[in-house]
């Protein structure tokens, strides 16, 4: 990010600022609203929620100057822009094919809403801004390929741990280290079965200004996973173990405790992603080793240790605050700052909260269903495990018991955008379709 404020202040003062179209006012999205509104050179213009009330109340939250408009299409929504309007919209589509945006910032962290907006904006010459990791894990590697076909970008954005550990992983391999683990702080307590049903998480919701849904998520580990999923399908690295092994340490022993077992730590082999429980939260952090002796030397003048693991340490991360950075790389460095690759490392599956019985539908992440374990995709594909962004709405077929991993031959998958999606994805990565066809196909199924 280096330079960019001076970009920024050269697009402020030349009239020229990037402009956002966001699809989601919940807590995330008006957080950005706000942030944009004390940035120069970038601007929110405008705000798509199925709560109209929502999206107009974002621009007032954010203490936005300007008259605020109700749109019903893209074209009145680019006509309001140009006006110099701020616009809000109840159909993200409206965004998505809007021609007076640089960037789709999609921020509802629903797997369907996100393949489905990402799709449109890339058909349409948008770049692509996901907070949605949901969708990234399931369908990202497509996603980036057919945002690729069509000449814009797409990058997971910036602020939340998986870039913020996705950047330390650059810094890291730009210098020669070798990577030991990229890991993130855990600090909600972990309760696999809670449920966003309890009056005692309700209650804890409405304080923290999140939904019940969204604050399980959390605490399930739900969360957890899908973060280090993202990591683990940029970069390379995987979980050590199924679920990975979150156990208790701090900042201070994060080189002692995810080291290799021969070292006193806790893994079996180096190049993976984990989480730790304790005082680590609200950073971020990699664990790194060098065998050359002349760094080994310098490392310890630097009071990094004796090795030889060695800690980097961000101690923050401040989600949707950093989020516009993401959106002015893109427009004015033609740049992401990370994306998945053109595979699929790991994979975020659903394991039952309760026994479950046939005729019973999955609800949402962060329900009262199932929670979520990562694993290997190798694994994950030969257990057949129900990825958690094809699991909502799903219809169980025969009996599942509590703790015990869905599997696709248990429920009946329901027909989506982001199941087609993945279906061709699937076959992408097996060779089995050609990229020509492919792309016909995306391209009907982005407007359909």
């Amino acid at each position: 990010m280096i330079g960019l404020n001076e970009e920024l202040e050269q697009r402020e003062a030349s009239g020229n600022p990037v402009r956002v179209g966001l699809v989601g006012a919940g807590q995330m999205g008006t957080d950005v609203v706000a942030t944009v509104k004390m940035m120069k050179g970038i601007r929110v213009v405008v705000t798509a929620d199925i709560e109209i009330e929502r999206a107009i109340e974002s621009y007032k939250i954010a203490l936005m100057e300007g008259e605020v408009v109700v749109a019903e299409s893209a074209e009145e929504a680019d006509a309001a822009v140009a006006d110099g309007k701020l616009v809000a919209v109840r159909d993200y589509r409206i965004i998505t094919d809007m021609k007076n945006i640089d960037v789709m910032l999609e921020a509802t962290g629903v797997p369907e809403i996100g393949a489905r907006a990402a799709l449109r904006s890339a058909r349409t010459g948008q770049d692509l801004a996901m907070m949605n990791v949901e969708t990234d894990i399931t369908v990202g590697p497509i996603l980036h390929w057919y945002a690729q076909q069509k000449g814009v970008l797409y990058a997971l954005a910036a602020g939340d741990e998986p870039a913020a550990c996705k950047e330390l992983y650059d810094l890291a391999v730009s210098m020669g280290f070798t990577i030991v683990a990229a890991g993130k702080g855990k600090n909600n307590p972990l309760d696999r079965h809670g449920t966003p049903t309890d009056p005692a998480i309700i209650k804890e919701a409405a304080r923290r200004g999140l939904s019940p849904n969204m604050l399980i998520e959390f605490i399930d580990g739900s969360k957890t996973m899908i973060e280090m999923a993202a990591v683990s399908n940029a970069t390379g690295l995987i979980p050590d173990i199924r679920g990975m092994h979150g156990p208790a340490t701090d900042r201070d022993h994060l080189n002692q405790t995810f080291a290799l077992k021969e070292e006193g730590g806790v893994l079996h082999q180096l190049g993976v992603v984990d989480y730790g429980i304790g005082r680590v939260a609200p950073g971020v952090f990699l664990i790194v080793r060098t065998d050359h002796p002349r760094l080994r030397e310098a490392l310890v003048l630097r009071d990094m240790g004796d090795g030889p693991n060695y800690t980097l340490f961000r101690p923050f991360h401040l989600c949707s605050i950093e989020v516009p950075l993401t959106c002015a790389m893109l427009t004015i460095r033609k740049k992401s700052n990370m994306v998945p690759l053109n595979r699929l490392v790991s994979e975020v599956f659903a394991v039952a909260k309760c026994d479950l019985a046939p005729g019973d539908t999955l609800d949402a992440i962060g329900g009262t269903t199932y929670y979520s374990l990562i694993d290997t995709y190798e694994n994950a594909k030969a257990e057949c495990l129900l990825p958690i962004g094809l699991a909502k709405g799903a219809k169980v077929i025969r009996p599942i018991a509590m703790d015990s991993p869905i599997t696709c031959a248990d429920v009946e998958i329901k027909p989506s955008a982001v199941y087609r999606l993945r279906q061709l994805q699937e076959q992408w990565f097996e060779g089995t379709i050609d990229e020509t066809q492919l792309l016909k196909i995306i391209d009907a199924l982005a407007i359909d």
